[in-house]
């Protein structure tokens, strides 16, 4: 191979800088590698400038790669004139790169050598009107298809002097041709059709073997199918039987504690009736006071009941299920040291009217809604069909 030197200077350009476009693209490919390793997109950046230079590398072109690298110039000069993909002197809009190694000249590569001298002229030469130039280069790779030549990016392979000399003149009317072989074959497949291979049972045999398989495989996969569904029909069966015997465990549970929560009723009630019964007939009772007179009255701390700093283990009755206690009312007994239904249950009638007095904003609702005897019921367990209570009877 001839040495390889730049373009004269009277051909050179006085500067060169990548446009903005290709300077993002090049600190894109500079960003691939490792801190202290940019020298390693040398190639890709003397690509790109050379396509932004139509096709060549100018010298100010090396230099600003170098420059943009951080690499000496020399080192970026050594790459481009080793490697033949960068033309270092001018070329036109189609480059022809002609194929003159052993395969191709045995195939005729040489009438397109004389085609090129006769069209366009000396090797790196470009043509008046900037269309064309050429050069002959080592093997490309497509050596099957010989002779070939490599125009800007494509290959045009099995070429005569015929189909080369239609090629460049449907480029010299701005026509790019269809690239590859111009002859009926496919690709780098034999030129003289199949030779391996021929015999027609080879494919049935296969043809039998794959069907098989594809049968037998089918047969698998339903197989597995109806398994999974069998599996599924059976967890959907066992779910529901679980849910059924919870469900039914459920109601039973509730059934059994709504006939606890009777017979305890039952026993309340009962032990009531038999202790009113016992008990002599008592003096007939003054008539309550009237709220009213409540509210007037004041009852000294020494009928304050026995009140609690906090709840018994941590954990309060529901004071709201007396009927007339809110969640207002239930605080203000909370912070006056009432958290329990035996405590309200153990009140006496004084006691009773102490609350009353510091009931702020309800003064006598603890008399006229009968606390203690509510609180007696609820502290023996027995609980109201309503969360706010059973109303008390007149």
């Amino acid at each position: 191979m001839s040495p390889r030197r730049l373009a004269e200077p009277h051909m050179q350009p006085a500067t060169f800088a990548f446009t903005a476009e290709n300077d993002v693209w090049a600190k894109g490919q500079i960003a691939r590698y490792p801190e202290g390793r940019q020298a390693s997109a040398v190639i890709p950046l003397l690509w790109r400038a050379q396509e932004q230079a139509s096709g060549w590398l100018p010298q100010k072109a090396i230099e600003h790669v170098a420059d943009i690298l951080g690499m000496a110039r020399i080192r970026v000069l050594e790459v481009a004139t080793f490697y033949t993909m960068f033309n270092l002197e001018p070329v036109g809009k189609f480059h022809v790169q002609l194929c003159g190694t052993t395969p191709c000249m045995l195939r005729g590569a040489d009438e397109l050598r004389k085609i090129c001298h006769r069209r366009i002229g000396e090797q790196l030469h470009v043509t008046a009107n900037g269309k064309f130039s050429w050069v002959e280069v080592e093997c490309l790779g497509a050596c099957v298809n010989a002779p070939m030549t490599q125009i800007n990016y494509d290959y045009y392979e099995d070429l005569n002097p015929e189909i080369f000399e239609k090629i460049l003149d449907e480029m010299a009317a701005g026509r790019v041709p269809k690239p590859g072989p111009q002859i009926d074959r496919q690709m780098s497949a034999p030129i003289l059709g199949r030779t391996t291979l021929n015999d027609p049972s080879i494919y049935e045999d296969r043809t039998r073997k794959l069907e098989s398989e594809l049968k037998a495989a089918a047969e698998k996969a339903a197989a597995e199918k109806a398994a999974a569904e069998k599996a599924a029909a059976e967890k959907a069966a066992t779910e529901k039987a679980a849910a059924e015997k919870a469900a039914a465990e459920k109601a039973a549970a509730e059934k059994a504690a709504a006939e606890k929560a009777a017979a305890e009723k039952a026993a309340v009630e009962k032990a009531a009736a038999e202790k009113a019964a016992a008990e002599p007939e008592a003096k007939a009772a003054p008539d309550p006071m009237p709220t009213a007179a409540i509210a007037e009255e004041h009852v000294s701390d020494e009928h304050k009941p026995e009140l609690l700093s906090k709840a018994r283990d941590g954990k309060a009755d529901d004071l709201k299920l007396i009927w007339g206690v809110g969640p207002k009312l239930e605080t203000m007994l909370h912070a006056m040291g009432v958290f329990h239904f035996d405590q309200i249950a153990t009140w006496t009638d004084m006691n009773l009217r102490w609350v009353d007095q510091n009931l702020t904003g309800f003064k006598g609702r603890a008399v006229r809604d009968k606390w203690v005897e509510q609180a007696a019921k609820l502290a023996t367990g027995w609980r109201p069909a309503s969360g706010i209570g059973d109303r008390p009877k007149e």
